[in-house]
């Protein structure tokens, strides 16, 4: 069969070459509204192994709570008891393990460049709809990272200033609004925290269920699990936020997740995740996409 008896649509797809995309078909056609054309399906990927520390060890050296340096952050538990045996646990400790966010930023860092380089060798102008997973692959302290996400050439646009792509979470409409609302991705912005959970006596007594109350029963809150809680939280946050400058994190999801050891100790970590942007112009609405499907 000649190119002349294809029909038109198929000469034209033909004739514009193949590509693979990660976006939905709405995704897909808001894009092509804004002049970004998919030109492939881009990915990194990296496996870390990292080590256990323990109490005493350099990585561990207290600072200030919730500081996401100097050291990281540790706080210290005492027994209010004032008496000492082979089950009562006298002495406990929230720190910072800062080993495994070391080994977390680092794996998400080689994906995320791999990522970016092959967006890099396909011409592309930014990398939309970024998906991002990690997982442990054991419990030998091997952690998987998976980074993909479709690459993009902006029509009549030109390469970014430093020539590297830029990359963000968001496609289709919710790009198409960041956008509008004057704002550009510039890049991924990821961290992890993890702090351990040393229980001491309190602890202990309380994760088994037990009341520790002298006096009588009551309601207690577990305050050493609570302080762990929070600080991971503000520990992811300010980790993310040295990564902005004067930039501005869109999209944020945080989530977190937390390991029991035993005896009350456990680890909680927390992820934070979102698109560094740039504001490049003031609010400008941009034109409704075509629709794709028609009732008439």
């Amino acid at each position: 069969m000649t190119d002349d008896a294809l029909p038109e649509a198929a000469q034209r797809r033909l004739s514009g070459g193949a590509f693979s995309s990660g976006l939905t078909i709405p995704d897909f056609s808001a894009c092509l509204a804004m002049g970004l054309r998919p030109v492939g399906l881009v990915q990194g990927f990296c496996v870390m192994k990292w080590s256990w520390y323990g109490a005493g060890s350099p990585y561990l050296q207290a600072s200030t709570p919730y500081s996401s340096g100097g050291g990281g952050y540790a706080e210290s538990y005492r027994c209010p008891h004032g008496f000492v045996s082979g089950d009562h646990r006298s002495w406990g400790q929230n720190y910072e393990q800062t080993w495994v966010e070391s080994a977390w930023a680092q794996g998400f860092g080689s994906a995320y460049a791999r990522l970016v380089d092959e967006a890099l060798s396909t011409g592309a102008h930014g990398v939309i709809g970024i998906v991002d997973s990690a997982r442990h692959l054991s419990d030998l302290a091997v952690t998987e990272f998976h980074i993909l996400g479709t690459a993009v050439v902006v029509e009549d646009g030109s390469a970014p200033p430093d020539g590297r792509p830029w990359t963000t979470y968001l496609a289709g409409q919710r790009l198409a609004k960041l956008i509008e609302a004057g704002f550009m991705p510039v890049a991924l912005a990821a961290a992890m925290s993890s702090v351990r959970v040393w229980a001491y006596c309190m602890t202990d007594y309380l994760m088994e269920g037990r009341n520790f109350t002298w006096g009588g029963a009551g309601a207690q809150e577990v305050d050493q699990v609570v302080r762990a809680h929070m600080a991971v939280r503000q520990l992811a946050r300010a980790q993310v936020r040295g990564q902005l400058g004067g930039d501005t994190l869109h999209g944020a999801r945080l989530t977190t997740s937390h390991r029991e050891l035993g005896e009350g100790d456990e680890v909680v970590e927390c992820t934070l995740r979102g698109t560094r942007v740039r504001r490049f112009k003031d609010f400008d609405p941009v034109d409704p996409p075509m629709p794709t499907v028609r009732l008439s």
